[in-house]
């Protein structure tokens, strides 16, 4: 008989081979007994209601279904929610803490293509890309090599809204180059901005101060609209917004107002909504730069997610602790 405990996919079907390929999956079957082709899209299917009965460890993912009573009471020997993605607000109940399950999630994974593909457009957005790409677009033109006044990445202020995973590995990508970077968060303390590197401003001093503002807040009641029409008008001339968070962050009435203006630039790889309908201004603006969602992981990224729930499960088998639980407590104020 098997010493490897039962595990079960709860996900949509098709993200298990994007998320395990042969090699993570391989990993993962050697601490987990698992049926790649048994994946609980739904928890009312028969044979998923048998598996349940007898999981230990389910392996969760993008489309995994609502964890609510009636699930826990048909898997009553399940003891840990494996995730492979980020957030797991959209499926995790209460009760999975009640009863002692330990939740691990992904998201430190998903945090590293998203602090990249921001740290690029930091650069990116420092030497002026953005703008001077709709230039020789409109000019058909170039005046020949140059010194542009204005631009460039030396010394440049950039201003992180967020610690969170993403926040933090944003500030910790910026560190080997000549760049000034500043944080905001209402739960992060001067001593610990001390550790993270960065001076703590409030929200308001720096958007007046930095030529760079990025978003990496979570989306909450209080975060909602956090950007508005006050707080853009804040941010100096020539400024530049990007946003990978989530969309509802910012006001997007008030960002194309300003966006027409002239007056600033945004990378949005959110938006709200998401996806943007056919007519939204976005698509068109020149000052708007506008990404489909792919900041996050991606093609080969996705195996990284993977991996991080094999080794989570290898953790388990050995007997030691989850190196990325989820504290039920910190949900409120988590992505």
């Amino acid at each position: 008989m098997s010493q490897r405990p039962q595990a079960l996919f709860a996900m949509a079907a098709e993200h298990v081979p994007q998320v395990f390929p042969p090699e993570v999956l391989a990993r993962l079957r050697a601490s987990v007994d698992i049926d790649p082709a048994l994946v609980a899209g739904d928890f009312t299917d028969p044979r998923v209601r048998d598996a349940l009965a007898r999981t230990e460890i389910l392996v969760t993912g993008w489309g995994c279904p609502r964890l609510d009573g009636t699930v826990l009471d048909a898997a009553p020997r399940l003891r840990a929610v494996l995730h492979s993605a980020g957030s797991v607000k959209s499926f995790a109940t209460p009760g999975i803490w009640r009863r002692g399950i330990a939740v691990s999630s992904a998201a430190a994974a998903n945090a590293l293509p998203v602090a990249e593909y921001t740290l690029a457009v930091i650069l990116l957005a420092g030497k002026d890309v953005f703008a001077a790409r709709e230039r020789l677009r409109a000019t058909r033109a170039s005046g020949g090599w140059g010194v542009i006044p204005g631009i460039g990445n030396h010394g440049r202020r950039v201003g992180v809204i967020g610690a969170s995973r993403i926040g933090r590995r944003v500030l910790e990508l910026l560190r080997p180059f000549d760049l000034r970077p500043v944080l905001t968060d209402p739960y992060v303390d001067e001593k610990e901005a001390a550790a993270l590197g960065v001076p703590l401003l409030p929200l308001e001093e720096l958007l007046r101060t930095c030529d760079i503002v990025t978003v990496h807040a979570p989306e909450t009641p209080e975060t909602h609209r956090m950007i508005g029409r006050r707080e853009l008008a804040l941010m100096p001339d020539g400024a530049v917004l990007i946003n990978t968070a989530r969309g509802a962050l910012v006001d997007h009435d008030a960002l194309v107002a300003e966006l027409r203006s002239g007056r600033l630039t945004a990378v949005l790889d959110v938006t709200d909504p998401e996806p943007l309908p056919a007519d939204s201004p976005l698509y068109d603006l020149p000052g708007a730069f506008v990404t489909p969602h792919l900041a996050g992981s991606q093609g080969n990224e996705l195996a990284r997610l993977g991996l991080a729930v094999a080794e989570e499960a290898e953790r388990l088998l050995a007997g030691g602790e989850l190196a990325h639980a989820v504290d039920p407590a910190a949900l409120e104020h988590a992505a």
